[in-house]
């Protein structure tokens, strides 16, 4: 059996789906309406409310303006205080989509069946599939059982391709409404195997009513076929409590908002693939509001944050995802990324380590953490981790390679290079060809003076797998220098600036190059832009600007000698 997918069950219901695309208004006025517009162009939704409010007290007729601070509402999660606006911008616009979206939601939230099935009458539309069940769903809460089914059964019949959406929808309303044999017939074969495509909360209803129907044995086989691997913890325990024979009630499924609340997020999955991550956001948020503790769409919504690097708010969206939840170990992972992002590390370390307390087996937490310190130059404090990482990773060997190169890094940055070395050559027999893997040794060995034509086999091997990467292109070219093969060296690192114009290193490469084929101007003039390009941000282990002043002052030969090291030798191209 297979798990519920969007892609499959939703080519008819994308197709009617009504799909409400911000619009911005052309001519401009002064003040807040122009700092709305800007604030709406960059996705900054609190700025969208701060001046939408203030433009619309001065134009308290302008939809665009309004649609637009709707918008941001939504994106902020504030769905009560977004109603009232759409209450207002459907005076002035019957047939606007996304307040239509957000009235129905409205009352669909508050259980106001009467409401919906006019809103839905006077025009109101997601898109022609949703409508059908938003439709239904409204006369079973208005206690019209008999006319939802009659609704669901005709959709079934008469919509193709989702099919099985209208019948899966057809069984939660009979499980409602105390009808177990007559839902287990629609999600059964009658062996207790699912006939139709279900999703988590699919397989936990169905076991339920199995259940409920004294078919454990078939609802623990179900959850087997379901989740090969055990599943998570809650079921886990529900497989436990099956196969001791307890019985379970109905509840996976609690009403119609909750399952529509799935159904957006459904919606939202099946949008994110090609359609814009504020636009996506309407239909997630609107799960969220319809089912507060619909722990997918808060997770999709804090993506799509991220995605408009809205930080601040995707990190408190991830937040709220309660320690119970099954996806409380994702969601900090991707907060603590998220601070890390955005120059809040200390707080992504704290939040790492109070999930390695929590879960201290854990090699994603681990290998997070390790990251963190890494990557604020913290190589020392990242070892440990690492090194659990690595102990814990259950992975296949194949994909374990990330996690040698990694600590390889560190154990080169703290001095400890025959560790560094074997962890890289335990990369390379992972991932032979990973060119991440082949430049960083091969670089480092060039460093070194050390196994030049291995080197540079490496980092051919790598420039060949990523010919755009200008890094590579760097450390192609500083093999070729290392090897007295200047004119190559010349035009590796020509082509590496080219692709990463701005980076201090290359320059410098660069300017260390021309130097060594007599282009003197042009070598002090690379080493000058290399020296404009360091910021605070720069990784001073890797270049230092005092020893750049230098070759300016005195040239690159004076400098060489001063440090002891080999004068430049001019070798032929063939070595």
């Amino acid at each position: 059996m297979r798990i519920f997918s969007p892609t499959c069950l939703f080519p008819l219901l994308l197709a009617g789906l009504a799909l409400p695309v911000p619009a911005v208004h052309a001519e401009g006025i002064a003040g807040p309406y122009l700092a709305a517009r800007q604030a709406e162009y960059s996705h900054d939704f609190a700025a969208s409310v701060k001046y939408g409010l203030r433009a619309i007290a001065r134009d308290p007729k302008n939809a665009r303006l309004m649609e637009g601070l709707l918008i941001a509402e939504i994106g902020l999660g504030q769905y009560d205080q977004a109603r009232p606006i759409a209450g207002r911008l459907r005076a002035l616009e019957a047939q606007n989509q996304i307040a239509g979206l957000v009235l129905l939601a409205g009352a669909l939230h508050d259980g106001r069946w009467d409401e919906v099935l006019g809103l839905l009458g006077q025009g109101a539309s997601v898109g022609t599939a949703v409508d059908r069940l938003i439709r239904a769903w409204a006369e079973f809460g208005r206690g019209d059982t008999a006319r939802a089914l009659a609704r669901l059964r005709a959709a079934e019949e008469e919509s193709g391709d989702s099919r099985q959406l209208f019948a899966y929808h057809r069984a939660m309303a009979l499980a409602l409404s105390g009808d177990y044999a007559g839902a287990a017939g629609i999600l059964t074969d009658g062996g207790g195997r699912a006939r139709l495509q279900l999703d988590r909360r699919g397989v936990m209803a169905l076991a339920q009513i199995l259940s409920q129907l004294e078919r454990g044995p078939e609802a623990v086989a179900l959850i087997d076929a379901s989740f090969p691997g055990g599943g998570d913890a809650q079921i886990r325990r529900m497989r436990a409590e099956l196969a001791a024979g307890k019985p379970l009630a109905l509840e996976a499924v609690s009403g119609p908002a909750q399952l529509l609340s799935d159904l957006f997020v459904r919606i939202a999955r099946a949008l994110a693939r090609d359609t814009q991550p504020q636009v996506v956001l309407l239909y997630s948020r609107t799960g969220e509001y319809l089912d507060p503790a619909n722990d997918d769409a808060l997770l999709l919504s804090a993506a799509l944050l991220e995605m408009l690097d809205l930080h601040e708010l995707a990190a408190a969206a991830y937040a709220r995802v309660p320690e119970t939840s099954r996806l409380y170990l994702s969601a900090n992972l991707s907060r603590a990324d998220v601070l890390r992002n955005s120059g809040r590390a200390e707080e992504a370390i704290e939040v790492l380590k109070a999930l390695a307390r929590s879960f201290p087996d854990d090699p994603d937490v681990q290998k997070a953490l390790g990251d963190t310190y890494r990557l604020q130059g913290r190589c020392e404090d990242a070892l440990a981790p690492y090194d659990r990482a690595v102990a814990l990773a259950e992975a296949p060997e194949s994909q374990r390679w990330a996690l040698y190169f990694v600590r390889g890094i560190c154990r080169a940055r703290t001095d400890r290079w025959e560790a560094a070395e074997a962890d890289l050559l335990k990369a390379l027999e992972l991932n032979p060809e990973q060119p991440s893997v082949l430049n960083y040794l091969g670089y480092s060995w060039v460093e070194q003076r050390r196994n030049l034509d291995r080197a540079l086999d490496m980092i051919e091997r790598a420039v060949a797998a990523r010919p755009e990467d200008g890094f590579i292109t760097d450390s192609l070219g500083w093999v070729h220098y290392r090897l007295g093969r200047y004119d190559a060296a010349v035009r590796e690192m020509e082509r590496a600036v080219e692709l990463v114009p701005v980076d201090p290193v290359l320059n410098d490469h660069l300017g260390d190059v021309y130097w060594a084929v007599g282009r003197r101007q042009e070598a002090r003039f690379q080493w000058r832009r290399a020296l404009s390009f360091i910021t605070e941000d720069t990784d001073l282990g890797e270049i230092d600007p005092d020893r750049i002043r230098r070759k300016l002052e005195v040239g690159l030969d004076k400098v060489l000698e001063e440090e002891g090291a080999e004068p430049i030798v001019y070798a032929n191209e063939g070595g």
